[in-house]
């Protein structure tokens, strides 16, 4: 496997297709999602999985500087307070 891990961002109604095995992510649980929790992301590395390849919503593939320039709008912002 590769090093430099991918990234693909796809609507949350599709994580029950995600096969966690063939992604980095360990369940639904881990995903991080958007601040309306409408969109999620995962990573992986090599080749994309299956399961990843089947996601009708996708967006993507993000290398991780990709990734970290999309997360600074305003959808993935999640303002916790003080």
């Amino acid at each position: 496997m590769s090093n430099t891990r991918t990234y693909i961002i796809f609507n949350v109604s599709e994580l029950n297709d995600i096969d966690f095995d063939q992604v980095c992510e360990t369940s639904i649980n881990t995903v991080a999602k958007n601040a309306d929790q409408s969109k999620a992301y995962i990573k992986y590395e090599g080749s994309m999985p299956s399961s990843v390849q089947s996601l009708t919503t996708k967006e993507g593939p993000y290398t991780r500087t990709e990734l970290q320039n999309l997360l600074t709008g305003s959808d993935w912002y999640i303002n916790v307070g003080v």
